[in-house]
């Protein structure tokens, strides 16, 4: 799910120095709201109430 993150961002990045504002923020959101649920799985997993193994 990492990789998606810095793919957005770079998308979204490349967007935004080419021109295209529409096409950078729907990058820079999907990039957000996986940074959000990345966020909450670790807290899951750190509070212990989400295992992984």
């Amino acid at each position: 799910m990492i990789k998606w993150i810095i793919i957005l961002l770079i998308v979204a990045a490349a967007a935004s120095l080419l021109g295209m504002p529409a096409l950078a923020g729907a990058a820079a959101t999907g990039a957000r709201i996986l940074i959000g649920i990345v966020l909450v799985i670790f807290l899951l997993v750190v509070l212990g109430i989400f295992a992984v193994t």
